[in-house]
């Protein structure tokens, strides 16, 4: 494998997005290799626990329609520093997606951060398509919280056990 420019897509992925899914694709084209991080970030109370967010990513990543790409790709769990888990995958490259200016400056003090960490990994920004900009996983939750429809958010797959999650929460909470 050397020789190869290794990406790392890092993110909590709870739920996995079609903005999401419309980055790693993006990204495929810019490095010969993507590993998807999906990070183990208990701090932020995420819905899914993180083997089940693997599962999820990889489930989505199985149904991309080029095969090619889909063998490009890795999913992995990690809960380290994202400049180790680069370096521990061979990354390169960070890919990070942006959706709006107001992501900007969180992102552009990681991107320095991380710099100063390891000046050998780039970080690289992919804006949303103008159709997923407004897409977030908060968002996303939220409406499927409140019973909401989030299929023009989500895959059918990621819906689905976003409906299955809620309704056992449900349930808990009537009994």
């Amino acid at each position: 494998m050397s020789g190869l420019r290794v990406g790392v897509y890092p993110g909590t992925f709870d739920p996995m997005t079609n903005g999401h899914t419309d980055v790693i694709l993006r990204a495929t084209k810019i490095v010969d290799r993507l590993v998807i991080g999906v990070a183990r970030n208990d701090g932020k109370g995420p819905l899914f626990p993180t083997d089940e967010r693997v599962e999820i990513v990889r489930t989505e990543i199985a149904h991309l329609a080029d095969a090619e790409t889909r063998d490009r790709i890795e999913v992995r769990a990690f809960d380290t520093l994202l400049m180790h888990f680069a370096v521990s995958v061979n990354a390169s490259v960070i890919v990070r997606g942006l959706r709006a200016v107001s992501d900007f400056e969180y992102e552009f003090q990681m991107a320095g951060m991380n710099n100063r960490l390891n000046s050998t990994v780039e970080t690289v920004f992919l804006m949303a398509s103008d159709r997923f900009q407004f897409i977030s996983s908060r968002f996303v939750k939220e409406i499927g919280q409140l019973g909401g429809d989030v299929t023009p958010f989500v895959s059918a797959r990621v819906a689905e056990r976003l409906a299955r999650r809620y309704a056992a929460a449900r349930g808990h909470a009537a009994s």
